[in-house]
Formats: structure tokens, sequence, C-alpha cells
């Protein structure tokens, strides 16, 4: 049996009392065989895999301090054992799950009764990990005031530069029931501290803040850096392993949580107990102390006006744009497409909502929402564009529902648009010749829409465009969303990315539509563009490229500048631009207005493209 720590004793009359309230709840059993079991430990629980080997045991009278109290969501608190064991990979912290504002302070020394739990966040579905945690508890505070468990500290040093193991293949390739190695692993070092007090020192904010007063930052400053203080995410194999999320655990009443860009820093100490997140599926430190916000150098970009000679054609989603969003919002957008994006040529606009915006009543048409827009980057400064674009059937085309999104196209007079009749939301634009050159049978026109691969998703938009005599063909995309996707931090390594089915279809009904065009016309000038809801070194983009009937143009920048969006502190390209072989002197732009930024207008960072056609 192992030698009992020192811990400090409740009175008899106090323990009497709430063991007799638990056992009247039904909380507690006694049986004959307890009175010579080995005590539990916290160690005991967690065990030295994900899984703890005692799940869906009852445990009784554990010891431990309390470290952290979260009284709003997941209610409850964590706990920890100020008498470690040997073993670096068995966690000495774990979260009683109360279900109400738990009756316990910081520095409480409690025992604490129960069930243990493996609690999966977002459901077993998701592929989280799952949460070790103590339920149907009864608390027994032994004493108050105590000096909590020396926090363990998590920096570039201590968390490994390997991300995960490969998932054990008898079981799905799930992780779980393998044994954590905590100094070869980051998951496996972040998950041997599940539940513990644990703290970071200053370090660079690599998410804004968000609605939900979190934020992400680096532990590991030197780990894939943007010019811009991100942490860029740039193959699946070269996952961030210095990435975490930090929450307070301060109500939100009780005083401001720092609104942060990226590149802002928490400076000193942050601390508290190391979770795991419920929506984020990632570990996150629910700080009882925070670090100091000091502001970055972050600022909005602005991109330089297209030259006469030069077409400057852009990519920007709105983010579900309707006429009920504030008139802030559409000012904001609109003088992002003129002060900053420099009023492009053509912008090909992803999210645009019809007339009633989520309003599920079966109105399509967006003449409304595209109305006040394009009357809001005239008030800023800019040109009044006109709009092609078609609406889409009602309910087909995928996002928030009842909005029907739609992509369109923009464009000023020092354009032409060519109108060829007949496109409609079922009807496929096909491709003929005149005259030697490739065109449109409908444009603008939808390509392949009863293609199974647009169930549920945007079909993309083909225009004819002209510019100084020179003819030029766009096809505006927003490709399905990443959806259902396994988390980076997923319990099944590699995780999983079923909505890539689905994009890979449509990269190839695009990557078809662009060959038909050049079997045409050779030379012709085309140029692929939108939120594709996929990397640059995705399948996707391999698949729009075939043939070579494409190149990405995120390849002509540096690579530590290849990201339009920012998800859960990784900095990643969702939007892109690619080209016709004929395109063959550009310059690219993604001007990061947005994404980088807590006070935002769209999560999405436009791109622009400059060439001469």
């Amino acid at each position: 049996m192992r030698a009992l720590p020192a811990f400090p004793l409740a009175k008899p009359a106090a323990v009497t009392a709430v063991v007799t309230a638990a056992l009247a709840a039904g909380l507690l059993a006694v049986s004959p065989a307890s009175a010579g079991a080995a005590e539990v430990r916290i160690h005991d629980i967690q065990g030295s895999t994900r899984l703890s080997p005692l799940a869906g045991k009852a445990v009784t009278g554990v010891p431990g301090i309390v470290t952290g109290v979260r009284t709003s969501g997941s209610k409850g608190f964590w706990f920890q054992d100020p008498h470690p064991d040997a073993d670096p990979a068995t966690s000495e912290g774990v979260f009683v799950f109360t279900g109400s504002a738990p009756a316990v302070a910081v520095g409480d020394a409690v025992t604490v009764s129960g069930t243990v739990d493996e609690y999966i966040p977002g459901g077993a579905a998701s592929g989280n990990q799952s949460v070790t945690e103590i339920g149907k508890p009864a608390v027994t505070v032994v004493s108050s005031g105590n000096p909590l468990p020396a926090a363990t500290v998590i920096n570039s040093h201590d968390v490994p530069g390997t991300f995960a193991p490969a998932g054990d293949k008898a079981a799905d390739g799930s992780i779980n029931g393998l044994t954590l190695r905590p100094d070869k692993y980051a998951l496996d070092r972040y998950e041997s501290l599940e539940g513990m007090n644990v703290r970071i020192g200053t370090s660079r904010v690599t998410g804004a803040t968000d609605a939900y007063r979190e934020l992400w930052v680096t532990v590991k400053p030197g780990e894939r850096p943007t010019p811009r203080g991100g942490t860029l995410y740039n193959g699946y194999t070269s996952q961030n392993t210095g990435r975490l999320m930090v929450q307070s655990l301060a109500p939100a009443t009780a005083g401001a949580f720092p609104v942060a860009n990226v590149g802002d820093s928490l400076t000193g100490t942050t601390e508290g107990p190391l979770d795991y997140n419920q929506f984020a599926g990632t570990y996150t430190v629910a700080a009882r102390r925070l670090g100091t916000f000091r502001a970055g150098r972050t600022k909005p970009e602005v991109t330089r006006k297209q030259r006469k000679d030069e077409l400057a054609v852009a990519t920007y989603n709105v983010e579900n744009l309707d006429p009920t969003d504030p008139q802030s919002k559409f000012d904001r957008l609109a003088a992002g497409v003129v002060d900053h994006l420099s009023s492009p040529d053509i912008v090909a606009v992803e999210e645009i909502q019809d007339n009633d915006g989520a309003k599920n009543d079966g109105v399509v048409a967006a003449d409304v929402t595209v109305g006040k827009f394009i009357d809001a980057i005239v008030a800023a400064g800019g040109p009044r564009y006109q709009w092609r674009s078609i609406d889409p059937v009602d309910k087909a085309d995928g996002g928030e529902p009842g909005g029907n999104i739609r992509q369109g196209f923009l464009y000023p007079d020092r354009v032409g648009f060519t109108d060829r009749a007949g496109g409609t939301a079922t009807s496929a634009t096909g491709v003929v010749s005149q005259g030697g050159k490739a065109a449109l049978t409908y444009s603008p026109g939808r390509i392949d829409p009863a293609n199974p691969a647009w169930k549920n998703s945007r079909k993309p938009l083909a225009g004819e465009f002209t510019f100084r005599g020179r003819k030029v063909f766009l096809v505006a995309n927003h490709f399905a969303s990443k959806g259902g996707d396994q988390a980076i931090d997923s319990q099944y390594q590699p995780p999983a990315r079923s909505s890539e089915t689905a994009r890979h279809e449509q990269a190839e009904a695009v990557n078809t539509f662009v060959k038909k065009i050049r079997s045409v016309q050779r030379d012709a000038e085309v140029v692929v563009l939108g939120d594709l809801n996929d990397f640059e070194f995705s399948g996707t983009a391999k698949i729009l490229t075939d043939g070579k009937a494409l190149s990405a143009t995120a390849y002509s920048l540096p690579a530590n500048e290849r990201y339009s969006y920012v998800y859960e502190g990784n900095s990643q390209i969702l939007d892109q631009i690619l080209v016709s072989p004929s395109v063959r002197k550009y310059q690219l732009d993604i001007v990061h207005i947005n994404a980088e930024f807590a006070d935002q207008d769209s999560d999405h960072d436009p791109s622009v493209l400059r060439f001469r056609p």
C-alpha cells in the first residue's frame, strides 16, 4: 500500500456530517471491502494514459488543494495533490464537475468522493480528447488559506517539438490508450498536466480575443513566426506545438479581459489550471491570474493602387452580409474595399446574403444587400461598382439557414463585362469558340451546378470580362467548409479531414472547366479565386492545379506571409487566387485587415492580384 502523505484532516464532526449527507443523497456507497482498500490519489485517477484506469468507478476521500473555480459554463473546480508521485506521465490535478456554483475557494484543502468520468467535450463524434473528472461529488472542506502547489512552468524548453504520436491502428487511430510520453510529444506533455496548476511567462498573442473572452498565445516565440506576430500553419505534419488558449476564470463582470490582437503580448505571469476546451478542442490555461496586456504594433494594411495598365482582381469574404447588419458593418467593409484594397477593378465577393438575411421565408434575391454595399463604397470615396451574380435556389447552397449566401462580381466602368443571358441557378455555362477565342455560353453562369459535388454548397460563378481590349475569365468560388473535420488536438492522430471529400470533387469540377477554356484557347487568361476553405499545400489545391491548368499565386509570397485567416492561433490560407499559365507576371498581396484583429467585420482577409492582361 502507498504510504500516505501528510494531509490536513477535517474535524470528525464535519466529516460525519458530509458523509451522512452524501450517503443520504446516494452519492457514496460503502462496502465491507472498502476498509482495507488503498487510498486513491489524484495521480491514480489520472493514470499514465489519456483515459483514467478508474473511469466509471467510485472513489472516496481523494485529497487535494483547490487551484481554480469555474462558476460559468461547465461549473466546478480543479484540485491538485500537493504530494506528487515520481511518474511524469501522471497528472496531479483533476476537475470536479459540480453542475452548480461550487462552495469551495482557491486554497481550500478538500477531500472529494464521487465517480470518475471521462467527459468528451463536443461529444464522442467530435473526435476530441476526453477530460478526466470526478462527477456527482461530495466535497469536504478540511481547511482554507493553504498555499497552492507550485505551478508547473510551460515554456519553449519544456514542450517537445514533435506534436503527437501516431494513433493506434487497432483503435482506429486513437491515441487514448497509448502511454503518455511527455518528454517526446507536445500533446502528451499537455495531457500529463491536465487539471494541474501551470504557469506561462510573457507570451505573444497569435489569435485575437474572441467573443467568448479567450485568446491564443504561443510559448514558443520562434516557432514559425509571421512578420506580424502570428504563428504560421503550413503543413499537416508541421503543427505548432507552442500554441495554447488562454481564458479567464474571473466572471465577465469582475473585470475586463484584454482585447488583444495578433502581435500583442501577455507579459509577466499567466497562471491557472490546464484545461481542454470544449469548443476549440485545444489545451487551455484557465487563468486565475492573467499576464499584463501589452499592445504590439500590428496595424491594418493598405495595398497600393493599380497602375493604368494593370488589372486588379480581389477576393473578399464579407461574412454573411445582409441588410439587417448595422450600417457600421457596411461602412467598414466599404472602407476595406476603398481605403485598404485601393478600389480593385474586380472584386469577387463571397457570403452575400439575401434581402432579409437569415429569415427563412423563401426570399433569395440579394439586390437590397448589394445595393446597400455599393452605396457604402461610393460614400467611402470609391467608384460605383456594378454587380453580376446569380440567385441560388432557396436552401440549396449551404451557409447560415435562410441566408442563401452567394458569390458575385463587383466591377467599375474601367472594366467591361460581357453579358450573355440565360444563366440560372440550375443551368450550366459552357465554353464555345468565337473566332478562335474562348467564350462562355452564359455570362455570368454557374459551373456544373447539377454536379453532386455542390450539394448544399455554393456553385462557382464564371464571368467574362474585358480590360483594355483583352478578355479575362474569372471564376468566383466558395468551396465547402471544414465543418466535421477533427481538431488538430484530436484524440485521433493524424486527425480525419472528412470535409476534404467534397472540396476535392469541387476542385476537380473547376479544374475541368478551366481545361475546357484552354482547350478552345490555349492562351486564355483565367483567374480562379475565392474562399476555397483549404490550404495552399492541400489536396484541394493540387487538384485545382492538375495538368498545370492553374498555378497558385500564394507561392509567389514568402512562406511566412501565406495566410488570410487565423484559426485557433494558427495563421493559415483559406482564400486563394490561382491563374492560368498565360497570366505570367503578377503581384499578389494578402491585405491583413481582419483576421488578426479582435475588432473585425469579417473573419477573412481580402487578397488582391495585379497583372497586365
